[in-house]
């Protein structure tokens, strides 16, 4: 009742055009200056806030600022409408209550779309390279709640404007059903990137590989329809998301150790010396810096070889870097190399030795006399 108050004031009071036109002069000059007020405010606001710790309160200031003045200008050019059409009467105002309100819900979708990507942006910003946080969890969830939004504002929207929801819902369900035949790998795609993130099999910069597909290297990026992955080749890799539901993937960057197997063979002529060889390399490997000796540790005699006697060396390195690991591997297979050359033994490679019979004394007799 008093806003009606108010706006009868205003009609009686623009007794002429010359009035009237001041008037709405005055109340746009008004709004000017409240949306100044504001940017002002806003911006003294956002410089304390930056001095606290939490990203929430620089989020919620950085999504404010423009739908504030854009909302400052919508109510403002909305009541201004309103008294205009009182005062004349144009059918052009008659709409501006709708067209008011569709504004108003547009600005704050704008502003929880705005607020939600800034929140995003400060939650992936403050996590150091420690944290536990998953960046492409954050990523996904924000992508879900944007896209709630957007879809529950157009349905306010719609019920604004005198629509009848239960029809739009009912004709989407049947538009959902039709969509997802004609689409349904693209729909495996957005389902199978959705296990990704859910259940978190590798994440960016993870290197996977699978046995079941020609699929090596190293994740780059993790979309709703594909996966990028940088092969050692350096060749862009785009692999379905719906193909993760379909096979294995083995993620050997969140191994704990890297192995070393190795079959090492000596000649038969250092049977004697072999025992010693392999206790030697047992008491090396237990001692070595960079082995550990929590995990399975093995040195035994293993085979009889065609060439060689064979035993092997079964045991884990405290790394996983790739280039360090091999140096590892490196060190120790040369420290077993010096063992073995240590006892006078030597490492064994195929050979072949070729028994000549001795032929009789009666038959080297016979071939003296002729």
């Amino acid at each position: 009742m008093e806003y009606e108050t108010v706006l009868e004031g205003l009609k009686s009071g623009a007794s002429s055009d010359e009035g009237l036109l001041m008037w709405v002069f005055l109340v746009v000059l008004g709004i000017a200056v409240m949306s100044f007020i504001a940017r002002v405010f806003l911006h003294r606001l956002e410089l304390q806030l930056q001095k606290t710790r939490t990203p929430w309160d620089d989020a919620l200031v950085s999504a404010l600022r423009r739908p504030v003045y854009v909302m400052i200008w919508v109510v403002g050019l909305g009541w201004v409408s309103n008294v205009l059409y009182m005062r004349t009467n144009a059918s052009i105002f008659s709409m501006a209550d709708d067209f008011q309100d569709m504004l108003v819900i547009l600005v704050l979708i704008w502003f929880v779309v705005r607020f939600i990507r800034a929140a995003e942006r400060g939650i992936l910003q403050s996590a150091g390279p420690d944290s536990s946080l998953d960046a492409p969890t954050v990523i996904a969830a924000s992508k879900l709640f944007r896209t709630a939004i957007v879809v529950t504002g157009v349905l306010v929207m719609l019920q604004t404007l005198g629509y009848n929801i239960s029809g739009v819902l009912a004709f989407g369900s049947i538009g959902g059903l039709a969509v997802s035949f004609a689409a349904k790998d693209l729909l495996a795609n957005f389902f199978g990137g959705l296990m990704v993130y859910l259940d978190r099999p590798f994440a960016i910069g993870d290197w996977i590989r699978s046995p079941d597909k020609s699929i090596e290297g190293t994740v780059e990026y993790i979309g709703w329809r594909t996966t990028r992955i940088r092969t050692f080749a350096q060749r862009p890799l785009y692999v379905p998301n719906s193909v993760f539901t379909q096979i294995a993937v083995e993620n050997p960057s969140r191994m704990n150790n890297r192995r070393i197997y190795e079959t090492i063979g000596v000649r038969y002529d250092d049977v004697e010396v072999l025992q010693k060889i392999i206790n030697d390399v047992r008491d090396m490997l237990r001692n070595h810096p960079e082995i550990d000796t929590g995990r399975t540790l093995i040195v035994n005699f293993n085979k009889f070889g065609g060439s060689s006697l064979d035993f092997f060396v079964y045991t884990f390195t405290k790394t996983t870097e790739w280039v360090r690991y091999h140096e590892i591997k490196e060190e120790v297979l040369l420290k077993i190399s010096d063992i073995i050359t240590g006892y006078g033994a030597e490492i064994a490679f195929p050979t072949s030795t070729v028994h000549l019979p001795v032929p009789p004394p009666e038959a080297t007799e016979i071939q003296e006399q002729r």
